[in-house]
């Protein structure tokens, strides 16, 4: 019978995501001081990359909301609407990792003007009149309508639509007059051109403003601008990379305009970050932090938790002997749940949170052995379906892959790999066509080995990824189950006692930064599989076309002029399509929509339309189809013109 006093009653190790918990006040109580919370904090990183769970945005809230700060935060969290906003800004004559830049930059601004105008208010406000940059900076966002906060799509759709137009009101600062021509039209130069003019003239006025206000000679701490959630907008398309390394580019173009009086942390999955490919990526090594979480700090996590929901501090003897049993199947408790999950808090806190429920649902006041036994079979369940949500973008057929082992030994051969996986392979390559190139039994274990799926033996233990930095190798025979997916699949454990000790050494010492860059040089992207080069080319001539209609729709052409190229170039899109499978190959489909781009170009300049926003945008996207066709798709110096 348990003791009157029932610890289970009470005990609560917090909620899945950030925002909650932070609510709930675990977070806030029972926050650990990671490293990288400490090099966000102090500003010695500024891009924190960590697998999904794996505590970005606990660290994001508590820089927001956790009062050890000492300066001003603002946070800026894309939703689905704000995502499609940015997917689909563009501007003529730059590449598309430069315009999504743009708006970031923009956004940033903003929030950079609003910040130094109500600082000014609270900070500086001993004389009657604010310095005139300021006041400046106030009449821009009540011109602008961003003197107020708003929801984040409806300031990005003020933003890219001036950006386009080139309407971003500036007089207050007194150069309006060199963005624009004498009959208010756009001034000269490309659309990105005088976007580009538009957004250093506001950077300008800020930094002339903080300028008058001399903050840095006063002390103040800078503005702490925090962006997160990014994984919310992300599709795996050259869109989502723009997007994602156009905020690379405007935070490190922040850090430079804006100097110590605003800082920036970006939080960015480490799959999401792994498929970047641009240019100035290098420039980036240096800011960057991968969160790890070792045993002993999940240990230190459950804990601290535990001791705030039961109001009196445990020790670990407490914890796992008193709250939870000693052990489970021989087995110290702690090292059977860090076993039987991988290492980030989202997975402890979800383990240990089904382990108390399920006692409470019993009626015991303490957690028992077979409580835990209980909850393991239904957290596997639960990791293995969490599992292929989080790759279904980049490995959208697991669940297909996963079923190859269900009742069976968690040990498996590569060569009984390869016949299981055999029997279903032309099922997946007629369920998913646009990845043919890639279904094999290798990549296959390249994949559940990158994901964490798959150990392999590797001497005298078990290698998961993230304990190294290399990739399967072709000789590694003996793939292993993880401890984690196992009874979800009904997997055989065996009945060696050196299999057991074997894989919890070996993942004892696994970080949390588990993700795939260490795919390189295989026929698996760094997070996923990468779609066939002829969908791609496809999908791209898709996105071409819809960026061209878009922009018909904002031009200056008569509107007889801009139905007629708009009904070109729908024609031309369906002929594409219908043509696509009669023979032709896809390249040479490519290279003909190319050349009629520019055939429609030439026509508009012969009939004397030659408005150069449309003339030039159809260039710059049949110069963009050239350059994918030599195999930089969704590269960042591929994109021309977003």
């Amino acid at each position: 019978m348990d003791h009157p006093h029932q610890p289970v009653r009470d005990l609560f190790f917090g909620r899945d995501d950030a925002e909650h918990d932070f609510t709930d006040g675990l977070l806030r109580q029972g926050f650990q001081r990671t490293l990288a919370y400490e090099a966000a904090l102090h500003g010695r990183k500024s891009l924190v990359i960590g697998r999904k769970g794996s505590g970005k945005s606990a660290i994001c809230a508590q820089l927001a909301h956790g009062g050890l700060y000492p300066g001003p935060t603002a946070e800026i969290m894309p939703d689905n609407a704000a995502g499609d906003e940015i997917r689909r800004f563009d501007l003529q004559g730059i590449t598309s990792d430069t315009a999504k830049s743009l708006i970031w930059r923009y956004l940033f601004a903003v929030q950079v003007a609003r910040y130094v105008v109500e600082h000014a208010r609270a900070r500086h406000s001993r004389s009657l009149r604010q310095p005139a940059p300021v006041r400046a900076l106030r009449d821009f966002l009540r011109t602008n309508g961003e003197e107020h906060e708003a929801r984040l799509t409806d300031r990005l759709r003020r933003g890219t639509s001036r950006l386009q137009s080139a309407t971003l009101s500036l007089k207050m600062f007194g150069i309006e007059a060199g963005l624009a021509t004498g009959d208010g039209t756009a001034g000269p130069g490309s659309e990105g051109a005088r976007a580009m003019r538009q957004l250093d003239a506001l950077e300008a006025g800020i930094r002339v403003a903080q300028g008058a206000l001399d903050c840095a000679i006063a002390g103040h701490p800078p503005l702490l601008v925090l962006v997160d959630q990014l994984e919310l907008v992300w599709e795996a398309d050259p869109d989502s990379h723009a997007l994602v390394t156009g905020l690379l580019l405007a935070s490190k173009h922040l850090a430079r305009i804006y100097g110590t009086s605003v800082r920036c942390v970006l939080f960015i999955r480490s799959d999401i970050y792994d498929t970047l490919n641009f240019a100035d990526g290098d420039k980036f090594r240096s800011e960057e932090m991968q969160i790890t979480w070792t045993p002993e700090a999940l240990r230190d996590l459950a804990l601290a938790r535990a001791s705030v929901s039961l109001r009196r501090q445990l020790t670990h003897e407490q914890l796992w002997g008193d709250v939870f049993p000693s052990a489970v199947c021989g087995e110290p408790t702690a090292d059977y749940l860090e076993r039987h999950s991988l290492p980030r808090p989202r997975d402890a806190i979800q383990f240990l949170t089904l382990c108390r429920d399920v006692a409470w649902e019993r009626g015991h006041g303490r957690v028992r052995e077979s409580d835990v036994l209980a909850a393991t079979k239904r957290f596997s369940q639960w990791k293995l379906e969490d599992l292929a949500r989080e790759y279904n973008v980049g490995f959208p057929f697991l669940r297909q892959v996963f079923a190859l082992f269900e009742n069976g030994d968690h040990r498996v051969s590569r060569d009984e790999f390869g016949e299981r996986f055999s029997a279903i392979r032309a099922d997946l390559r007629e369920a998913y066509s646009a990845y043919t190139e890639h279904l094999t039994a290798q990549a296959m274990v390249a994949a559940l080995f990158a994901v964490g799926f798959l150990g392999v033996r590797r001497g005298g233990s078990v290698a998961y990824a993230g304990s190294t930095s290399l990739p399967v190798q072709l000789y590694e025979d003996d793939l292993y189950v993880h401890s984690c997916f196992r009874q979800a699949l009904n997997c055989r454990e065996g009945s060696s006692a050196r299999s057991t000790a074997v894989s919890r050494a070996s993942q004892a010492a696994l970080p949390s930064d588990t993700h795939t860059s260490f795919l390189r040089n295989i026929t698996v992207t760094d997070a996923g599989f990468t779609v066939d080069r002829e969908v791609r080319l496809l999908e791209e001539v898709d996105r071409v076309m819809e960026r061209l209609l878009r922009h018909l729709v904002r031009s200056g052409l008569p509107v007889h002029i801009r139905e007629d190229t708009s009904l070109a170039l729908s024609a031309l899109r369906v002929q594409d399509q219908a043509l696509a499978g009669e023979g032709e190959s896809i390249e040479a489909r490519v290279r003909s929509v190319s050349t009629s781009l520019e055939a429609l170009a030439d026509h508009l300049t012969r009939e004397g339309y030659d408005s150069e926003a449309v003339t030039l945008r159809l260039a710059d996207e049949a110069r963009r189809l050239e350059r994918v066709l030599g195999g930089a798709v969704g590269g960042g110096d591929s994109d021309s013109s977003g």
